[in-house]
């Protein structure tokens, strides 16, 4: 009996599943501290399975091996005080934050930081266009990503109309200027911009709109822009074209398959710096004291919280 092909409703139900699989069960696999990424069994384990779950295993690998990098990269801005700032632009879904989120993981928060800014207040809005901007950037030994940055102007104000042209204009003569004095103090500058299809823009938005953990990503400036898709896209042509300069080229990362682009982008940025291996000394635990006269009080049952699991 022969087998009828999959209908489209069944492909695109294929596909929502594996984008679940792709969101939720990598923090599963990241909380498995027992599961060793570089044991020999797992490979052969996987060589038994289908093509699929041999590309997660390769993603898992890699994502965690670019990891130590990054881990070894922080120690090294740490040590010599080296100041990076990384901005992610791109349109809406691109994939931005998934990436972010992968780079700060296993790293400590208090050098490598993330500024999402919100929409500028009454005040804000008064002041000079990048004053907001440069209370974040970072002190010596730090990184700050950008999830949006100061290109808000030449992306999304443009494009909804929330600056006027002579602000617009007065933007692309500031922003070389203002990126050279960065890399003149000291402040090593990587932009990228993420890239994605109509389509695939299209069904990320399908999915969170049926997705109740993440609909909160979903705000009405997303859907507006949805209708603006090639507005958006004449912007950005702009914007690169006019901020690609020497001291801080712009870096475009092709985003429609979410792993590759986050193995990608984070391999792309490791060789943007020239770190090394920092020695570090052996960390020896101490002891605990014990002293004879010391008695642990109580503590009221009434304050512990309810043991439901």
């Amino acid at each position: 009996m022969a087998h009828s092909e999959p209908t489209a409703d069944a492909l695109l139900l294929q596909r929502i599943q594996r984008e679940l699989i792709d969101d939720y069960d990598e923090e599963l696999e990241m909380e498995r501290e027992d599961w060793d990424p570089l044991d020999p069994a797992a490979t052969v384990k996987t060589t038994a399975r289908n093509a699929e779950h041999a590309a997660r295993l390769t993603y898992f690998r890699e994502l965690f091996r670019l990891q130590g990098e990054l881990v070894k990269l922080h120690d090294w801005v740490v040590a010599t005080g080296h100041r990076i700032v990384i901005v992610f632009e791109g349109r809406d879904a691109a994939g931005k934050g998934g990436v972010i989120k992968r780079i700060t993981q296993r790293l400590n928060p208090r050098v490598c930081r993330v500024a999402a800014l919100p929409a500028p207040t009454d005040r804000e809005k008064t002041q000079w266009y990048f004053q907001r901007y440069i209370a974040h950037l970072p002190a010596a030994g730090e990184i700050v990503l950008f999830d949006r940055s100061w290109y808000n102007r030449a992306g999304v104000e443009r494009v909804m109309g929330f600056c006027n042209d002579e602000q617009y204009e007065e933007f692309f003569r500031t922003v070389p200027e203002f990126e050279k004095m960065l890399a003149r103090s000291g402040i090593q500058l990587i932009k990228y911009w993420f890239s994605i299809t109509d389509e695939e823009q299209e069904f990320r938005f399908r999915c969170r709109i049926n997705d109740p953990l993440k609909q909160w990503k979903l705000s009405p400036m997303d859907l507006e822009s949805r209708k603006r898709w090639e507005l958006y896209t004449k912007a950005k042509e702009v914007m690169l074209q006019r901020t690609h300069i020497p001291e801080a080229p712009w870096w475009v990362v092709p985003a429609v398959d979410k792993k590759r682009a986050r193995l990608n982008c984070i391999h792309h940025l490791l060789s943007q710096v020239a770190y090394k291996d920092v020695g570090h000394e052996q960390i020896t635990l101490p002891k605990r004291e014990h002293h004879s006269d010391y008695t642990r009080g109580p503590i009221p049952e009434e304050i512990f919280i309810p043991q439901i699991y």
